[in-house]
């Protein structure tokens, strides 16, 4: 059996993590922050895997991942997932597609895939304006 790995913390990460845990806005970030507390409490990656499942290397990592670059490093770095069709410089194309095709989003959505030269489902269409038109909204009311 390994040597556990102890980690010492000061009062002011201490701070940060249980703040982290208790008020992050990702459910991910707040287990990783527990985890690190967890291990600080002198438990194995075991202990700690049984309590928030996982497995023993995930835990292992992030502590290492911690320790590098402090309580940044346990945030979700971006570019993770998949990339967007339809992005912010095809607004205009849209917007026009669109207007033009007022009550016939199937029209629209074939316009724009001649004209963008992509590939996307009414649905992702559907989504797109719903977002953008969420999003004008918001800078309307400010």
């Amino acid at each position: 059996m390994g040597k556990t790995k102890i980690i010492e913390l000061t009062e002011q990460q201490r701070a940060a993590l249980e703040n982290g845990y208790r008020n992050g806005k990702s459910h991910a970030f707040r287990s990783r922050c527990q985890m690190v507390l967890l291990k600080s409490e002198q438990r194995t990656a075991a202990e700690i895997t049984k309590i928030l499942g996982g497995c023993k290397v995930v835990v292992n990592n992030w502590v290492k991942r911690f320790e590098a670059e402090g309580i940044c490093g346990l945030e979700t770095r971006p570019g993770r997932g998949r990339k967007a069709i339809l992005e912010k410089a095809d607004l205009a194309a849209v917007r026009a597609a669109v207007t033009e095709n007022r009550q016939r989003i199937e029209c629209a959505r074939a316009e724009l895939e001649r004209g963008l030269g992509k590939q996307f489902s009414r649905t992702t269409l559907k989504r797109y304006l719903k977002k953008t038109i969420a999003a004008s909204n918001a800078l309307e009311g400010d």
